[in-house]
């Protein structure tokens, strides 16, 4: 891997400006660059060309999604952005089709990922504290983990042919922020799959 897309998913709110997930942002385009990487970012809540994000995505080795979980998903901006770039990717630079044919109309959706051999790494930020996952008496994930909640995400980039790295989560940011080592966590993560 050389080259990385950092994708910053976050949409601002009053109450929510967006400065944690920027400071994921940019720890990861700074790391990666000092390791010699050639690094891209992109930030779905201010304007984009479609093609040019397109281009992005056939030029990384590796994206990076670094986004805030908004109402157990991602937030609205990043759903937008999906749609129109994801859904322009479908003619070959991201997948062609569904991956179905005329042969065998019910066999094999989603196979038809263009980007086969290229890694995804999601990097998450949770206003919920981490023991609310995986943990079967919790109220509401019921003992689901991050990557459970993060199922359907996991399933776009399968459906371009991507590999997942490791996620990273940073939990209770809101409550009980603990920014600085969670800013190590996420270093020593980076350092670990790049």
């Amino acid at each position: 891997m050389k080259n990385i897309l950092v994708i910053n998913a976050h949409h601002p709110y009053p109450f929510s400006e967006g400065k944690l997930n920027q400071t994921f942002s940019n720890k990861a385009e700074s790391l990666l660059k000092n390791k010699g990487y050639q690094v891209r970012t992109t930030q779905t809540a201010d304007s984009y060309d479609v093609e040019l994000e397109l281009d992005n995505h056939q030029w990384a080795d590796a994206i990076i999604l670094q986004t805030p979980v908004n109402w157990m998903g991602v937030p609205w901006s990043f759903k937008k952005y999906m749609d129109e770039v994801y859904t322009a990717g479908m003619g070959g630079q991201l997948c062609e089709g569904d991956g179905r044919n005329s042969t065998q109309p019910k066999k094999n959706y989603g196979s038809g990922g263009t980007l086969t051999g290229k890694k995804y790494m999601l990097s998450l930020t949770f206003n919920a504290p981490e023991e609310a996952f995986n943990d079967q008496a919790e109220y509401l994930f019921k003992g689901k983990s991050v990557d459970d909640l993060f199922f359907p995400m996991h399933m776009n980039f399968r459906f371009f042919g991507m590999e997942p790295l490791e996620t990273f989560a940073s939990y209770d940011v809101m409550k009980n922020p603990q920014i600085e080592s969670d800013l190590l966590r996420f270093e020593k993560h980076l350092n670990t799959h790049f």
